[in-house]
């Protein structure tokens, strides 16, 4: 199921980047010549007007070839007036930056949905309704909790103590049947992707620092319950939202390539395909507004990756166009297409070291 949905995601993300691009090639009256998901080998293909539409068999991009872009067709191609490289440099820019600002739009639509249809969110015991969930928000290491299993995350819903069952609980309510547990302990029944699991946990003295006389399991605890705000609130949100996790990614990304290229660098911390797949699936187990906040997440990645100034990459094809413009000269073409053909390779060499770093942490 997760490895369904994450295809499924990369599906949209990619339609609605590379629509970015199509777009403003068309309204800039450009020949796109495919539209295309994936990378060839070509599976389908279907042409309407002079674009053809194509399914391809390696599903980690897409593209979109439009008239004149290949630098090696450059010199037969330049005399049309449909060609990229016929059009103005303002023209290229903006068919090159059409991806990314999609994939930003695209994050602070799914934010703005998440924050008008309702988010799963921590509130106070007074303020839940009767929808609420109790949920693990933290577990203390090599506590009884943690021995047991628990996971932060799980929904717990019930707790037999003392020969009764407790169903109408909150963290107030857990912390008095903790507290008053006999030395047998307490039977908790949690949900947890998809899963519901009933373990034995004993409550010992010490686990809290601040109370060492107080028997405790060692989780942390939450009311979540679903918030849905006004419009002008939900929209401002969601604007707050996309620009901060925008900086914040930026920041984690070249703070990544800087140590790349320091020897620092620490791709287990890093999400190949496998890794995010398996987010994917999680983020999906905590309901609908989880997975969408989730794809704008990656949705932003993408954003961030594309705009580096690397070759293949739309930052590296942008920083080409500003370069000619600035010189008022054309770059080499051959020297284009050999550049961009080395960075490509490098992006798939990292990301076979990512994939294989997610391999590992299967194992």
């Amino acid at each position: 199921m997760s490895i369904l949905l994450f295809f499924a995601v990369l599906f949209v993300l990619i339609l609605v980047h590379e629509w970015g691009h199509y777009i403003v090639a068309k309204k800039t009256d450009m020949q796109v010549d495919e539209f295309g998901i994936g990378f060839p080998p070509k599976l389908y293909g279907k042409k309407w007007g002079e674009t053809e539409y194509t399914l391809n068999a390696l599903p980690i991009g897409g593209f979109v070839r439009i008239l004149g872009e290949d630098a090696v067709g450059a010199d037969a191609t330049g005399a049309r007036s449909r060609s990229f490289i016929a059009k103005s440099k303002w023209a290229q820019a903006a068919v090159l930056i059409a991806g990314v600002t999609m994939n930003v739009l695209f994050a602070f639509v799914l934010f703005f949905a998440v924050y008008l249809t309702g988010v799963a969110t921590i509130v106070n015991e007074e303020e839940a309704s009767e929808s609420a969930r109790l949920v693990v928000t933290q577990v203390v290491a090599n506590g009884p909790a943690a021995t047991a299993g628990i996971p932060v995350g799980a929904t717990i819903t019930s707790v037999e103590a003392m020969g009764e069952e407790y169903t109408d609980l909150s963290p107030s309510v857990f912390r008095t049947l903790s507290e008053s547990a006999s030395d047998q302990g307490i039977s908790v029944t949690y949900t947890h992707k998809g899963e519901t699991i009933t373990t034995e946990v004993v409550p010992v003295a010490g686990v809290v620092a601040a109370e060492p006389d107080r028997k405790a399991v060692g989780v942390g605890l939450g009311m979540a319950d679903v918030v849905k705000k006004p419009v002008l609130i939900a929209l401002k949100d969601a604007v707050v939202t996309t620009y901060a996790s925008f900086i914040a990614i930026t920041v984690g990304l070249f703070d990544l390539v800087a140590g790349i290229f320091t020897g620092s660098a620490d791709l287990s911390q890093v999400a190949g395909p496998i890794g995010i797949a398996g987010m994917v699936g999680d983020a999906a187990s905590f309901g609908l507004s989880s997975l969408l906040m989730f794809t704008a997440i990656i949705s932003l990645n993408l954003a961030v990756i594309n705009l580096l100034p690397f070759p293949a990459l739309d930052g590296g094809r942008l920083l080409f166009v500003a370069i000619e413009a600035i010189t008022h000269r054309p770059i080499n073409p051959v020297w284009v297409m050999r550049l961009n053909t080395i960075g490509f390779g490098l992006l798939m060499l990292l990301m076979i070291a990512v994939t294989y770093s997610d391999i590992l942490k299967l194992f």
